[in-house]
């Protein structure tokens, strides 16, 4: 039986263009699925991957979870004999994949364009400015009048209201819950109908369960022997975002929360758990993101916009953050309005522009990690080391690559007289 395939040369550009400008150098010999320690020995990647990228079968690697399960620890592309950093090509096409399945598309394709920053920034800064610019009117014909309680030191709840805040927070993770569940669901209607509509391996809920422990223990980053950085830096992303959330769905949920008896005092004072939980996790996402921008620094990556701006926009949300705690501190009141709106800015970009950056990779990874054991596609991972056949390609990778450095190191004259 033969396929007839016909190359997308556009989405070969388009991968190369997106940081997998090394995809020609590869010549096959299968060293980095052979050092990939998540790959399973059934259906192995980032190979096959990396065939179909040279091919621009763009319909086949966009639906695949297998481009979501490499965690871009960069062990194939260590070991690779030819330099042609598979883990670089898979997230080129991760990146793709994002805007392809983004929802609304165009929102997909300018967010991930440097030439429209301004206009992103402007977005956010423009409607958050007049949700407050109409705030009193809003208060007058709704019979809305909150009262400054003594116990409340941050003057400007007056300017930046709790009732507004959630308003318009919530109406912003309404629309972004929206765009991602259509994503969501493109992307696994694409991974069925690429398997053929298979029967699933294991219940939708244990799969899942079995997808968020790996997630909460990052045990697939563990797994990555070349670049323990990452999971440090990710891990205190992670979880130092998990305790800003926590804290920041107690503020919202105050007013029907038992454990505020006395009413909600804010912002809280500098020994509250909630504030002590608050500032670790800035902390926690300040040493995530600096490890990784001297992980990029550090090493030959081919790190693009796409990385720069989620990690960028990250640090500043905190950044903002802590200055803002800081000029409340103080009491330097000309400064700590202006400041507290540009956080309520950059935390405005880092949730409405979610489903389109790098932040999604949690949602899609999850996703595929979940479609992983639903299809039973995960059962092999990781392989057996003492798998022969894994352990002769090993040596014969090895054997390639030392073939290659030794031809590089000969000029013609040698190969010649050899």
């Amino acid at each position: 039986m033969s396929n007839l395939i016909k190359p997308d040369i556009k989405f070969i550009k388009e991968i190369i263009g997106s940081g997998g400008e090394s995809l020609k150098r590869c010549y096959q010999c299968a060293t980095c699925s052979v050092k990939c320690s998540l790959s399973g020995d059934k259906d192995p990647f980032p190979r096959k991957e990396m065939i179909k990228a040279q091919w621009g079968m763009k319909k086949e690697l966009l639906a695949s979870p297998d481009i979501w399960l490499c965690h871009q620890c960069r062990d194939c592309t260590t070991y690779c004999p030819r330099g042609a950093k598979p883990s670089e090509v898979l997230s080129a096409i991760r990146r793709l994949t994002i805007v392809h399945y983004g929802f609304p598309g165009f929102l997909a394709r300018l967010v991930n364009q440097p030439k429209f920053l301004p206009l992103l920034l402007l977005i956010p800064t423009l409607l958050l400015g007049f949700a407050i610019l109409v705030r009193e009117d809003i208060e007058k014909s709704l019979g809305i009048s909150e009262q400054v309680s003594q116990k409340i030191v941050f003057a400007s709840t007056t300017i930046f209201p709790h009732w507004l805040l959630n308003t318009f927070f919530a109406s912003l993770s309404t629309l972004v819950f929206i765009a991602l569940f259509v994503g969501v669901i493109r992307f696994w209607l694409a991974m069925k109908h690429a398997d053929g509509n298979r029967r699933p391996a294991k219940g939708i809920v244990s799969s899942i369960l079995t997808a968020i422990k790996n997630i909460i223990m990052h045990n697939n980053f563990a797994e990555c022997s070349t670049e323990r950085l990452r999971f440090l830096s990710h891990s205190s992303v992670f979880f130092g975002f998990i305790a800003l959330s926590v804290v920041a769905i107690w503020v919202i949920t105050a007013p029907i929360n038992p454990l505020f008896q006395k009413g909600l005092v804010y912002p809280f004072n500098f020994f509250s758990p909630l504030k002590i939980i608050a500032n670790l996790g800035g902390v926690a996402i300040i040493g995530g993101c600096l490890l990784m921008i001297y992980s990029r620094l550090k090493e030959d990556s081919t790190s693009t916009y796409f990385d720069w701006a989620f990690i960028g926009t990250l640090f500043c949300v905190v950044a903002s953050g802590f200055a803002t705690e800081f000029l409340h501190y103080v009491r330097i009141d000309e400064l700590r309005y202006p400041v507290y709106f540009a956080h309520l800015v950059f935390v405005s970009m880092l949730l409405f522009y979610l489903p389109y950056s790098k932040f999604s990779h949690l949602i899609y990874r999850t996703v595929a990690m979940v479609y992983a054991e639903y299809s039973g596609r995960s059962s092999g991972v990781p392989g057996k080391p003492e798998d022969e056949e894994k352990v002769f390609t090993q040596n014969l990778g090895e054997l390639a690559k030392k073939l290659d450095t030794d031809l590089q190191r000969m000029n013609t004259e040698e190969i010649f007289r050899h």
